[in-house]
C-alpha cells in the first residue's frame, strides 16, 4: 500500500450503552490517535447517542442510528460512511489496551497486510466467570487454539470481534455477506477475502480484551451456534473443512459412552474422561494462578466441546436426515 493508512473504527451495538462505555474509554486512551470511530446504533430501543457525544472532544466520532437487521448488515452500513481506507472492527464488548492502534499502525507500515486479525484474553479485573470462559475460547484443550497462541498462521481466519481489512478488499467483496447469519457471518467473510487471493495474518500484539458479559447458558447457546455453522459453512465451501472439527462432536459422544460405561461396566471407562478434566484444570490453575478460576474454567471448557460437538450434530442430522439446507435458512445474498 503507497498511500498513507488512514483507519476508520467501525462498531455495531445494540442495546449495550455500558459495555460502550469502556470501550470508548478504552479507544479515548489510545497513544495513536489518527482514526476516525464510526458507531452504528442497530435499532438498539437503548441508544448509545448521548454517550458518543461526551466523547467528541476526545474522539473523531460519527454515531449512525438505524432499524435493526443485524451485526453483518451494521458493519455494512458503516462501512459505506466511513471515511478512511482501511477498516477495524471490534465488538461492544471488547477493551483495547493503549498501544492497540500504534501497535497495528506500525505492523501495518512495516509489513502490510490486507486482512488481518488478533486474539483476545481477560483482563485482571474482570470477574471469575469472564476468566473462566477466556480461557476455555483461547485454550489448546478446547477449540480456542489458534485464537491465543500462535504468532503468524497460514491463512488465518480472522473474527468480527478483532478484525482490519484494507480499502482493497471492501471494494472486491462489497463487505460482509448480506445475511442475517450469525454467528458465523465472519467466517464466510474470512474465507471469501483468502479465495480472492489476499493475503490473511494473525498479529499476536494486536489482541483485545473480550469482557463477554454471559451465562454458561447464553454461553453454551453461543459455541452450539459455531459449532453450527461450522458444519454449514463446511457443505457451502468444502476446501474449509478439516477432520479437526469433529472433535468437538466425538468428544462429547466419547464423554457420554465413557461415564456410562463406568457407572455401568467399570470406573476404568471413565478413566480418559477424568484423565482430560485433571489437564484442563491443572492448565487453568498454571495460566490464571487461581483455583476458583480453575474450577470455573473446567466447566466452561466441557460447556464449549459439548455445545460445539452437539451444534454441528445438530447440523448434520437436519442436513443429513431431514434434508434441510439451513444456509438458506440463515439468509441470502451470500456470495456467488
Amino acid at each position: 500500500m503507497t498511500e498513507e493508512i488512514k483507519f476508520s473504527i467501525i462498531i455495531p451495538v445494540y442495546n449495550r450503552p455500558d459495555e460502550m462505555k469502556e470501550l470508548l474509554d478504552s479507544l479515548s486512551e489510545q497513544t495513536f490517535k489518527d482514526f476516525e470511530l464510526v458507531v452504528v446504533e442497530d435499532g438498539s430501543s437503548i441508544k448509545s447517542e448521548e454517550l458518543c457525544d461526551t466523547y467528541r472532544d476526545r474522539i473523531n466520532i460519527s454515531y449512525f442510528f438505524k432499524q435493526n437487521e443485524g451485526p453483518s448488515i451494521g458493519r455494512n452500513y458503516g462501512l459505506a460512511r466511513a471515511k478512511g481506507n482501511y477498516y477495524l472492527f471490534f465488538d461492544s464488548d471488547c477493551i483495547l489496551p493503549a498501544h492497540y492502534m500504534e501497535t497495528i499502525h506500525r505492523e501495518l507500515t512495516d509489513n502490510f497486510v490486507d486482512c488481518y486479525g488478533g486474539p483476545d484474553g481477560a483482563m485482571d479485573d474482570f470477574s471469575d466467570f469472564q476468566k473462566a470462559v477466556s480461557y476455555a475460547m483461547t485454550s489448546f484443550f478446547t477449540t480456542g487454539g489458534i485464537r491465543g497462541g500462535k504468532k503468524q498462521v497460514h491463512k488465518f481466519h480472522p473474527r468480527s470481534f478483532n478484525l482490519g481489512f484494507s480499502k482493497a478488499v471492501y471494494e472486491d467483496t462489497g463487505g460482509f455477506p448480506v445475511t442475517t447469519m450469525h454467528p458465523g457471518e465472519d467466517m464466510v467473510f474470512a474465507i471469501e477475502v483468502i479465495k480472492r487471493g489476499f493475503e490473511t495474518r494473525l498479529v499476536h500484539e494486536a489482541y483485545v480484551f473480550h469482557k463477554r458479559r454471559i451465562s454458561f447458558k447464553k454461553f453454551y447457546k453461543q459455541v452450539f451456534g459455531f459449532g453450527k455453522t461450522r458444519y454449514i459453512i463446511s457443505k457451502h465451501y468444502p476446501e474449509t473443512f478439516k477432520i479437526f472439527f469433529l472433535f468437538p462432536s466425538l468428544f462429547a459422544i466419547g464423554t457420554i459412552g465413557a461415564l456410562v460405561l463406568g457407572i455401568a461396566v467399570h470406573r476404568i471407562f471413565a478413566f480418559p474422561v477424568l484423565l482430560y478434566a485433571f489437564l484442563v484444570f491443572a492448565d487453568a490453575l498454571t495460566k490464571t494462578k487461581s483455583f476458583a478460576i480453575a474450577i470455573k474454567a473446567l466447566a466452561a471448557s466441557f460447556v464449549q466441546l459439548f455445545a460445539y460437538g452437539i451444534g454441528f450434530l445438530d447440523a448434520v442430522w437436519k442436513h443429513k436426515v431431514l434434508g434441510k439446507d439451513e444456509f438458506g435458512v440463515f439468509g441470502k445474498g451470500f456470495y456467488e
